[in-house]
């Protein structure tokens, strides 16, 4: 059973560096990969038909009846790890703001659907997150990642998409529950 709470950030959160490991991204054509997502079959987020999409990809989402992989305090000490679970409840507060943007939103992790879809149904969220548990899709963007108890997790960063395109890349991500507000700032500032 999870001490912590788990919808608040600690204070003292060490804040993540930029290690370069997302400087191929922006640019990037979006590979034809086909996702599987809580909505039900697959999204291919190389769709040049989709004039914006934001796709937030975090390390995984915590329960509030599990303990942090590792443990809470080991987790904590990430930096960049904590705060998944503000950061979706944040897109989730700004999806109408988003929406009226012309902006689709996506969560991406490597956590299975099955476990992504509590997240979606406990936390509300309006829009699907998605599984890239086969690690098909972040190994052909090279996106960056880390290992935590032998697991293979996301590092978190936003992919602002611009018709299958990445137009800009926010890396590293922090605090995670204002990057919703930081996105919708980006997009209307290059929404021609």
């Amino acid at each position: 059973m999870r001490t912590d709470d788990l919808y608040q950030l600690p204070t003292d959160l060490p804040v993540p560096v930029d290690d370069g490991a997302a400087r191929h991204l922006t640019g990037a054509v979006l590979p034809p990969v086909a996702v599987p997502s809580t909505s039900g079959g697959s999204v291919m987020l190389d769709d040049a038909a989709v004039p914006w999409a934001v796709v937030y990809c975090y390390p995984r989402t915590g329960r509030p009846d599990a303990v942090a992989l590792g443990s809470t305090a080991s987790w904590n000490a990430i930096p960049g790890a904590r705060g998944c679970t503000p950061q979706s409840c944040a897109y989730r507060d700004h999806h109408l703001e988003l929406q009226e943007l012309g902006t689709v939103v996506y969560g991406l992790s490597t956590q299975p659907t099955d476990y992504q879809s509590e997240a979606v149904s406990r936390l509300h969220l309006p829009f699907a997150l998605l599984s890239d548990s086969a690690g098909k899709f972040s190994a052909r963007l090279q996106l960056p990642w880390l290992e935590v108890a032998g697991v293979r997790l996301l590092k978190r960063l936003t992919l602002i998409i611009r018709q299958g395109r990445i137009a800009h890349c926010i890396y590293p991500v922090f605090p995670p529950d204002k990057d919703a507000e930081t996105v919708i700032t980006w997009i209307r500032d290059h929404v021609a």
